[in-house]
């Protein structure tokens, strides 16, 4: 398990030089994260076939530890961050000693928030900082910040000593048939009070790890070497936890302290972020990951510059980089991912050259150079596609479009420079849109599920493609504007797609995705369809800094008929069974800190079609089908089990418990697919062992393209897809088919005014 810190340094570097706002939920940055690390960044540890040599540090804390500290200019920019949010965030901020409390545990809760290292005499040592830290702050001085640190990275040493000391030498005497369990959610638990307390917990840990291999059939050898090698690769990560990493976390602490999507950002971590909403970087485009002290690449990215050059491949491992055609080779190996990642970056034309060992050599003897020109990779994974489903219903053949879009993206920087060919959602969906036409689809539905945010000009643009003209979102501004609200829309008449259209949203839909349905609804434009929304109203701007920048909420948004989408969220018109059901903390409503539900005036605006007229009669319609459909019925039975598991809150650690809870959970589960696959007239699958592949919980399944195509011969529509279809099509033929503006306008509804 990597600290909190080391999973903040492995990020990518960059720095920013405009301003913009922003919508997107913390879960949708770490989604946007993933998408980026497609390019060039860091990805999971995984099993390879060959490996080197694991460095093996002493095993004495005193001889690894040695403290972190300030400069500087953490200080200076300390000071500077909390100016910032004093001015310019949408709430007043006052930085006094419950601020400094609330800084205190958000802190202790990022570095310990399973209270495994920390002994209590340490919380009661540290306390001492509790209501002294907004003093601190405000002269630029962090050392409470290091100081609470290095006590954490003290005891964090400690306890990966020990879990080495148990692997390699204790790990034969544990018994596997005892009643004993591990605690799966220790945030609410005391702190240890004892070393010997820390050291049951952990054995407990250790003892869990060993079992889970053990499940999938690893002889106790295999075992041992497996854990000895996985906790000493995180001893070695932790090594190389640096003093930027401190200021990072801490300053980013301080931030979220105001509210949850206010956040700091190091000029390191500053370009991640940026990347996303443009969805492209300049680079070679490749995946990379650390495998022991060996940066290597898991997957090259089509279309890129190390894909077109045909060098490199998945597997190489680098060990050196040099920059242009003549630059020093410099070594890597051992280096950390982000460092490694900021010689690789680079500029559009320029050259980089690595030193690669290929993925079938055994040593450094064999590498080789391969030299990349840099260029600009697009992150395609995150651009809005489309296919056509076609769908059978009241022995009619309806054909529907889908728009899937992953996120609200726009690249300010080249639209700035004047580039004709910058990337933005509402290009490519209004592309996608014409396609569709021509295509001959008899409706629409935008899917929007899994879609944290982005850019607001983005989603009120994108409303603008299926109306002609009206506001889209309101916006309350605080500080220097006093609280004046503004409506935003689109002053364009020309309509993109003017027919039948669905909005599928979930509890991961947020921010942007939730102004672009709850404008939606409010025109009565389209029917939403789902789950609940996240509930994220605010919004934020990124504001350069001397030294990196910050993200602070500015401003919330409401809808146009008043009502703000804060903890509430955006409920549908019909409800669909969502898996995220089954997260009780997932939504804004759920996070500390978040600002309150509110309303403001509703501006004037007319409806499109009588769509709440015909609910009842669409509910009614939507509730009969899948009373009996297998794959609703399914679906909700995986929420409830997914619910169950999650509600649980201890692991027996009893071997022969443990497999018949999997055993049984795996029957149950292939029960309820087979029997849905029966009553859905299809071929039913035949029960097999599971592989050890399958069984291993470190296993990485590798997928052959001739898999990948029998995959998808086989693949079933998404079930909530066709349901949206059938939702749609029921729409049409009670509004009018087809039900166009055109033809709606004729029945007078186009005029209903909702104010």
């Amino acid at each position: 398990m990597l600290n909190h810190l080391v999973r903040n340094a492995m990020k990518t570097s960059g720095s920013t030089l405009y301003r913009h706002s922003e919508t997107r939920t913390p879960a949708a940055c770490r989604k946007l994260a993933a998408a980026i690390s497609l390019m060039l960044a860091f990805g999971t540890t995984g099993v390879f076939a060959q490996e080197p040599e694991i460095l093996n540090p002493v095993l004495d804390v005193n001889a690894l530890f040695t403290p972190l500290n300030s400069e500087e200019v953490y200080g200076n920019t300390a000071a500077e961050l909390l100016a910032e949010l004093e001015e310019k965030h949408y709430s007043r901020v006052l930085f006094d000693d419950q601020f400094s409390d609330k800084v205190f545990d958000a802190y202790l809760k990022a570095l310990d928030g399973q209270r495994l290292y920390f002994l209590q005499e340490d919380i009661d040592q540290l306390a001492i900082y509790s209501t002294s830290l907004d003093d601190t702050l405000k002269t630029g001085n962090i050392d409470p910040a290091f100081e609470i640190y290095n006590l954490y990275h003290k005891r964090l040493l400690e306890r990966l000593v020990y879990a080495i000391d148990q692997v390699e030498n204790h790990l034969t005497s544990y018994d596997f048939t005892l009643d004993e369990s591990i605690e799966i959610e220790r945030e609410e638990a005391p702190f240890a009070l004892t070393t010997a307390e820390l050291d049951e917990l952990w054995r407990l840990r250790v003892k869990n790890s060993a079992l889970s291999l053990k499940l999938a059939n690893l002889e106790i050898a295999e075992i041992q070497e497996r854990l000895s090698k996985r906790y000493r690769q995180q001893l070695n990560q932790v090594l190389k936890t640096n003093n930027r990493d401190v200021f990072q976390s801490y300053l980013a602490t301080v931030a979220s302290t105001i509210d949850p999507h206010t956040s700091y950002f190091s000029p390191r971590d500053s370009e991640n972020f940026n990347m996303g909403l443009r969805l492209s970087l300049q680079g070679i485009g490749a995946q990379l990951t650390t495998e022991d002290e060996y940066t290597k690449v898991v997957e090259l990215i089509k279309g890129g510059p190390a894909e077109r050059g045909k060098e490199l491949k998945a597997g190489d491992r680098i060990i050196g980089i040099a920059q242009g055609v003549d630059g020093e080779m410099k070594d890597v190996i051992g280096l950390r991912l982000d460092d490694v990642v900021d010689q690789i970056r680079g500029e559009k034309g320029t050259v980089v050259r690595l030193n690669v060992i290929p993925a079938e050599a055994t040593g450094e003897t064999q590498a080789h150079v391969v030299s990349i020109t840099r260029d600009t990779v697009k992150l395609e994974d995150q651009s809005a596609k489309k296919e056509v489903l076609e769908v059978t219903y009241n022995e009619g053949i309806y054909k529907v479009g889908i728009i899937k879009l992953p996120t609200f993206y726009f690249d300010f920087e080249a639209a700035a420079a004047g580039q004709t060919d910058y990337k933005s959602s509402t290009r490519d969906v209004k592309l996608l849109l014409e396609e569709l036409k021509a295509e001959g689809v008899d409706a629409v539905v935008m899917d929007l599920r899994d879609n944290g945010g982005g850019s607001l000009t983005e989603a009120n643009d994108l409303v603008g493609l299926f109306i002609d003209t009206g506001n889209t979102v309101q916006i309350r501004y605080s500080g220097l504007r006093n609280g004046f609200v503004r409506a935003y829309g689109d002053g364009n008449p020309e309509v993109t797609y003017d027919g039948p259209l669905g909005v599928l949203v979930n509890r991961a839909s947020a921010s942007a995705s939730e102004i672009f349905a709850g404008a939606i609804q409010d025109y009565q434009r389209g029917i939403i369809l789902g789950g609940q929304t996240f509930g994220k109203g605010t919004v934020q701007e990124i504001i350069p800094m001397d030294y990196g920048q910050v993200k602070l909420t500015r401003s919330k948004f409401y809808r146009i008929s008043g009502a703000s989408t804060q903890h509430r969220g955006v409920v549908p018109d019909i409800l669909f069974p969502d898996r995220y059901q089954a997260i009780n903390e997932m939504g804004e409503s759920n996070l500390d800190g978040a600002l309150p539900w509110d309303t403001v005036r509703p501006v004037e605006y007319n409806t499109y079609f009588p769509i709440k007229d015909i609910l009842t009669d669409l509910q009614v319609k939507h509730d009969e089908r899948v009373a009996d459909d297998p794959d609703f019925i399914y679906l909700a039975e995986q929420i409830e089990r997914s619910r169950e598991m999650r509600e649980r809150t201890l692991l027996s650690l009893n071997e022969a418990t443990v497999r018949k809870e999997r055993d049984d959970n795996r029957l149950a589960e292939f029960n309820a697919n087979n029997m849905r696959l029966f009553l859905k007239g299809l071929p039913m699958e035949e029960w097999t062992e599971p592989t050890e592949e399958e069984l291993d919980p470190d296993a990485v399944a590798a997928i052959t393209p001739e898999e990948t195509d029998e995959e998808e011969e086989n693949q079933e529509d998404d079930p909530l897809l066709v349901e949206s279809s059938y939702i749609l099509i029921d729409m049409a033929q009670m509004l009018g088919s087809p039900m166009t503006a055109d033809a709606v306008n004729t029945t007078g509804n186009l005029n209903a005014s909702n104010l």
